[in-house]
């Protein structure tokens, strides 16, 4: 399946807090896009694994993505070293996107860096012809592949971006989507132990930061990313 984006993160629910909104419109705008998890998130305080999957089905449905799979990498403990690049070169090869999203480049949660880093260096070593990989799913070797861009999402840290997409109109959208993970965040009646995102303010955060990016580019709402590379436009024109 060739997707126009592929959004990866490190746990289920990073993806829609991170750039949901984006992928939203970019659904609206006819793309293809794709979601992998690279965990269940099994080690997260609130629900579990099995939880976690439901979750995350019902926020692709929302999301209106055309695919999400599950790595199944051992939350807390996944590294990046050779056996994991070469499962996720694997998967960046059979969906050959022209656009890679993932996670924060440092942020609170340990996965987070570490998932960043995985996904970023397997971009790179997809696109050399030497590495020889099979997708379970085709019977042959794998073309290489290295995406035109990897975006990284902002997430607990406030991280300066250095783009922002406007996501105005999508963010309606976006929250339906984080709320799917109805034992993750904000909910009066729960007795499950509070965790740092669990809390009213966080979920509140996500509103108000993305209305705060909006603001400095003069938009309702916006998320911003940041990049490998430097941006590249043919007409100062189009910058607004």
């Amino acid at each position: 399946m060739k997707l126009d984006i592929l959004a990866i993160g490190a746990h289920p629910d990073d993806v829609e807090l991170g750039c949901g909104a984006t992928l939203a419109k970019e659904v609206s705008n006819g793309k293809k896009v794709g979601i992998i998890d690279l965990t269940r998130g099994e080690l997260g305080t609130r629900g579990t694994a099995d939880t976690r999957d439901e979750e995350a089905f019902n926020a692709a449905k929302i999301l209106g993505v055309n695919s999400r799979v599950n790595m199944r990498f051992a939350d807390g403990f996944f590294v990046n070293d050779k056996e994991h690049q070469l499962e996720m070169i694997k998967m960046i090869r059979y969906y050959r996107p022209e656009i890679v999203i993932c996670n924060a480049i440092d942020d609170r949660h340990i996965d987070h860096g570490k998932g960043s880093q995985l996904v970023s260096d397997a971009c790179f070593l997809s696109g050399l012809r030497k590495i020889e990989t099979v997708h379970k799913d085709e019977n042959s070797i794998q073309e290489p592949w290295r995406p035109k861009a990897v975006y990284h999402y902002i997430q607990w840290k406030d991280l300066e971006p250095d783009i922002a997409v406007d996501v105005s109109g999508f963010m309606d959208k976006k929250m339906e989507a984080v709320l799917a993970y109805k034992t993750q965040f904000f909910n009066p009646t729960s007795d499950e132990p509070e965790t740092p995102i669990s809390s009213k303010n966080f979920t509140d955060s996500i509103e108000y930061r993305a209305r705060n990016l909006g603001r400095l580019i003069g938009t309702t709402h916006a998320e911003g990313f940041t990049v490998e590379c430097y941006p590249a436009v043919e007409s100062l024109f189009d910058l607004k």
